[in-house]
């Protein structure tokens, strides 16, 4: 078993969302994607969020990323007011703050591992080697193959590499294991798991499959639109003791 506890320096808050909801609309109907959201990421946990497809999850990642904005609520990163500081602001804040995994990969085919995650670290201001980063998932054997050598899970460890590579203050994990078999998802949550170890990086996880959940500090329920439930759990599982 994992420590249950949250890491010590939890009582330091990285991230802090009130009120936030998001309304589409379509046509003369409007969507309400999240209504009046409240939720603080500690530095340095992993929190996992659970939920049904369409009850909000991703538009509460993506806000909390800046790839989007609420319709109303505020998102505070440290002394950042990131709802309020207009598009330079949220770019500057993608770029030197947050790293993004997603369902699928989007590496380029015709660059090497080592060239994908390089095209980060081209902007960071102070970035892990890719060698280094591509180590920290296992894949320093792999540096010079390119996507099409590589498995599914062999890809998206190369996507963890790159969004990692900047040494990001948060990750966000948006169904990193959805296209992926259970032993080749337990090798991408291992990776997640060592970076939020040896980094400190805080880090959040969005799936449907509630077994994944025993890995985290926190587990947040959400369902149309709002968090039903948050409970830490009092024992972790190391991935490769879940089963699904």
């Amino acid at each position: 078993m994992l420590s249950a506890a949250v890491p010590a320096n939890t009582a330091e808050t990285a991230l802090q969302a009130r009120g936030l909801t998001k309304t589409y609309r379509m046509g003369a109907v409007e969507v309400a994607a999240l209504r009046g959201v409240d939720l603080d990421l500690f530095s340095g946990e992993l929190l996992v969020l659970l939920g049904p497809s369409g009850s909000g999850k991703s538009t509460l990642l993506n806000i909390l990323g800046g790839l989007d904005t609420p319709t109303a609520g505020t998102v505070r990163f440290r002394d950042l007011d990131l709802t309020s500081g207009g598009e330079r602001l949220l770019t500057r804040y993608r770029r030197q703050h947050v790293g993004f995994v997603f369902q699928f990969y989007n590496l380029i085919p015709s660059l090497t591992a080592r060239e994908n995650v390089a095209l980060v670290t081209e902007i960071a201001a102070h970035p892990i080697r890719p060698e280094e980063a591509l180590g920290l998932v296992g894949l320093g054997a792999r540096l010079d193959h390119f996507p099409a050598q590589l498995s599914g899970g062999e890809q998206q460890r190369v996507a963890i590499a790159r969004a990692i590579a900047k040494r990001p203050d948060l990750l966000l994990c948006d169904e990193p294991t959805g296209a992926l078999d259970r032993e080749t998802g337990i090798l991408v949550l291992e990776a997640i798991l060592r970076i939020n170890v040896e980094l400190g990086t805080t880090t959040a996880l969005i799936t449907h499959n509630a077994v994944i959940a025993d890995i985290a500090h926190r587990v947040i329920h959400f369902a149309d639109g709002r968090i039903r439930d948050i409970r830490t759990n009092a024992a972790r599982k190391p991935p490769a003791e879940l089963v699904w």
